[in-house]
């Protein structure tokens, strides 16, 4: 394959076999990536460009993985949801959108494309940078705290259906204790604390998170910072990230935190008379898709 960017991405695009596609904007990106979107395109290293991208992984004729940025954000959308759907939908992007092809993949993919090498990267003649490769998961870290707030916030009922409303006191009242949490990664059953307080009780970690959150409302974090997505009813999904922090919470409910100093730890907290201003405050602020 040539070596040059523009033949790289002339020849990743003709002879592309597509596995898979996913979305990189300011409302909708691979949240392992990064807290914000800006953080996610420095991953990759693109420009933080407004209307985002869309990112087409697959292999070429040899096998060697590639990863395919074009700015046509509608087709890859178009794309996703047939596939969500069950439909067949062939992603051809035309080359006029294409923005650059990237040696590697930014994120784990379980598929490969039939009749051709096992996946690999390509050959350092290939690419004039490094290949992509996806974060660390293996263990406890920012990577894998996102990872498992994307978990509660796709299975929001399930991690909800845990919390025993008795759990949560009255204001003036004793919080249960922070005896644990439960690991994002292996199920619900052992979320614990809360208080209609608000945060658990005495939880300096909980704390410190409400009071970024509250920061971000007279001082607007980075694009991506602040996510708003469909919930039953009028509700929203809100997904905050901060420094060390990943916060989920529903517009009519309650909140869970993730923190990168307690591995797998979920802190539930409690609706309270201040954390429904808060979200709302935030949903205001966050980016939505369009």
């Amino acid at each position: 394959m040539p070596g040059t960017e523009e033949e790289a991405v002339a020849a990743a695009d003709d002879a592309l076999y597509v596995l898979t596609a996913v979305l990189l904007t300011p409302a909708q990106f691979p949240s392992v990536l990064g807290d914000d979107y800006p953080e996610a395109c420095a991953a990759l290293g693109l420009a933080p460009y407004a209307d985002g991208y869309g990112l087409v992984l697959g292999q070429d004729g040899d096998g060697a993985r590639w990863t395919v940025v074009i700015d046509d954000v509608s087709l890859v959308a178009v794309a996703i949801a047939s596939w969500d759907c069950g439909m067949e939908y062939e992603l051809s992007p035309d080359e006029r959108t294409v923005v650059a092809a990237l040696p590697g993949w930014p994120l784990a993919v379980a598929v490969a494309a039939p009749n051709v090498p096992a996946p690999h990267d390509p050959g350092p003649d290939a690419a004039d940078r490094p290949a992509l490769a996806p974060p660390d998961t293996t263990s406890w870290g920012p990577a894998q705290r996102r990872l498992g707030a994307d978990e509660i916030a796709l299975q929001w009922a399930m991690w909800r259906g845990q919390i025993n409303e008795a759990d949560f006191v009255a204001p003036g009242g004793s919080a249960p204790a922070q005896d644990g949490g439960a690991d994002p990664q292996d199920g619900p059953a052992d979320a614990r604390g809360g208080g209609a307080d608000t945060p658990p009780r005495g939880h300096r970690g909980v704390r410190r998170v409400l009071a970024e959150a509250h920061a971000y409302v007279d001082t607007p974090p980075p694009l991506g910072r602040i996510r708003s997505s469909f919930a039953p009813g009028d509700a929203r999904t809100l997904r905050v990230d901060g420094p060390g922090w990943s916060m989920v919470a529903r517009t009519d409910d309650m909140a869970f935190v993730l923190l990168d100093e307690e591995p797998g730890e979920v802190l539930p907290v409690g609706r309270g008379p201040e954390l429904p201003g808060l979200l709302g405050a935030l949903d205001k602020l966050a980016a939505r898709p369009s």
